[in-house]
């Protein structure tokens, strides 16, 4: 029986280092660009902005885990890196729609929030994951 942690489903390695952080940047910068098309400072307002961000990096650690993104199969090509991080995203965005409808955390989840951050979360991970695959085939 393997872990979480065990070689197929997280790989230790610089590669993944490297993806986890992309992977974060990428949701956080989704998460930004979300509020701030509603007018939040999310500079001015950090501690808000982290409560903005908190249910979807919750859904996404769950979500990697359960998929195993972070194993060595997801990057066998551009096509699973790309197929595994939108597989995951679309778990940890429905997570985290959860978790915002609950009193946790602040905010709400009508289904073209649900949508939205479902749509424009596969276009933003989609775009990176075929960057950082195909950059680190490059190298």
């Amino acid at each position: 029986m393997s872990s979480a942690f065990g070689t197929r489903r997280f790989d230790r390695s610089s590669t993944t280092a490297g993806l986890v952080i992309g992977d974060v940047v990428v949701l956080v910068v989704l998460l930004a660009i979300g509020a701030m098309r509603h007018n939040e400072n999310v500079l001015a307002r950090p501690v808000y902005f982290a409560g903005i961000v908190a249910p979807f990096l919750i859904g996404w650690i769950i979500a990697s885990l359960v998929v195993g993104l972070y194993g060595s199969r997801a990057r066998r090509s551009v096509r699973s890196s790309v197929l595994f991080a939108d597989g995951t995203w679309v778990i940890a965005a429905l997570i985290g729609a959860g978790l915002r409808a609950t009193s946790f955390f602040h905010g709400e989840s009508p289904l073209t929030f649900v949508l939205v951050m479902l749509g424009f979360g596969l276009l933003f991970m989609t775009v990176w994951r075929l960057v950082a695959s195909v950059a680190s085939n490059a190298l």
